[in-house]
């Protein structure tokens, strides 16, 4: 434990890194695969499971949380860890992503966004100021500076006016951040797929300051071919001796890509999204569990996983309560799909100690281009 925020970086690989984040709540290894936790939950997860997945650090949602149960609320009751009973480190967003996608119901100025709630239609206002205050309120141990997302494609026009806004509200996120030394605050990168005004962007947050830098605007439509493109110049671009954060990623080879890259943390609802809807994630590539192949299939889902979904029952069961709509299926299937996630990571980090990230890179696409195992 530590009074203060701090990365050590402990090997290189390549571009590859492996380190330690030091919070108070607790240490993270990188590279870091955060589960998020929208609604100050991991749906389908008792936040103790979710640990015993491998997993270091959540991400909460500050746009959700704000509007339901409100940020004052959740203070009242003793901060975002007590509420929701987890104890180690807490990333949130800074609710920009959520409100920028509300095309229909945002009016946004230099001040910051007016919008409706998805839920009621209620008013409210969303700025770099009020951002950190809520983030402050739920007691975040990782804070997201407020910026702006474009969707891409976009012309440059645009990217670039949407970067210089986001570069404006990143001072401002820091002025509002004020002296926090326990909790860290991470300026986001903006810039699309441009090389040269994700250099500017890099430059300006670098001259403000930040404990971490994230790599914003990407997984936002445009593709791995591009995301991979602009992820072989964007994390080069920042500080070497802070974490990178990579935001919404993604598939598990979208994470190695992006770790190969210079990449210490990512986070996507992806792993428990997918087990709700009965896709599973294994090293032989993704099983859908709804298929008829694996009624009568006594086998577990992947025979090398130890989770309790592959330990302790059979394919044949798993289809069973997944097409009777048990909620045990989104329990188990949710699981597993962190379980292998985090068993991802631990991977890539013993490899890059090692040396053998390539080799282990070509073992894991080797494996999961095998498909699925045989059909009984």
């Amino acid at each position: 434990m530590t009074d203060r925020f701090s990365f050590n970086l402990k090997h290189t690989d390549g571009r590859a890194r492996t380190g330690v984040i030091s919070t108070t709540r607790g240490e993270i290894r990188t590279p870091a695969f955060m589960p998020v936790g929208t609604a100050a939950t991991v749906k389908a997860m008792m936040p103790e499971s979710v640990a015993a997945t491998g997993a270091d650090i959540l991400l909460g949602n500050t746009y959700h949380l704000m509007l339901r149960p409100t940020a004052e609320r959740i203070a009242n009751l003793g901060g975002l860890h007590k509420f929701m009973n987890w104890d180690k480190p807490i990333l949130t967003d800074s609710g920009g992503f959520q409100v920028m996608s509300l095309s229909d119901l945002r009016k946004m100025s230099e001040k910051g966004v007016q919008f409706q709630s998805h839920i009621d239609g209620s008013k409210h206002f969303l700025s770099p100021e009020r951002s950190m205050e809520i983030q402050k309120l739920l007691g975040s141990d990782i804070v997201m500076c407020f910026d702006e997302c474009p969707a891409l494609p976009a012309d440059r026009t645009r990217l670039n006016e949407s970067m210089q806004m986001s570069m404006r509200w990143a001072a401002r996120s820091k002025d509002a951040f004020g002296d926090r030394p326990s909790h860290a605050l991470f300026g986001i990168q903006q810039g699309g797929l441009e090389q040269d005004l994700r250099e500017e962007s890099a430059n300006a947050l670098t001259e403000i300051g930040f404990d971490g830098y994230a790599v914003g605007g990407l997984a936002v439509g445009e593709g791995q071919e591009a995301m991979f493109g602009c992820l072989d110049f964007a994390p080069e671009q920042l500080p070497t001796d802070k974490p990178r954060y990579l935001m919404g990623v993604g598939k598990p080879d979208d994470i190695v890509g992006a770790v190969k890259r210079g990449i210490d943390m990512m986070d996507c609802v992806l792993p428990s999204r997918s087990g709700r809807t009965g896709q599973v994630f294994t090293r032989n590539g993704v099983v859908n569990i709804k298929n008829a192949r694996h009624a009568d299939d006594p086998r577990p889902l992947d025979e090398k996983c130890t989770c309790p979904a592959c330990s302790k029952y059979s394919r044949a069961y798993l289809h069973h309560v997944f097409r009777s709509q048990e909620m045990i299926s989104g329990m188990l299937l949710t699981w597993h799909n962190l379980h292998y996630f985090q068993e991802i990571m631990q991977g890539m980090r013993d490899a890059i100690a090692a040396g053998t990230f390539a080799a282990w890179e070509a073992d894991f696409h080797a494996g999961r281009a095998n498909g699925d195992i045989e059909q009984l």
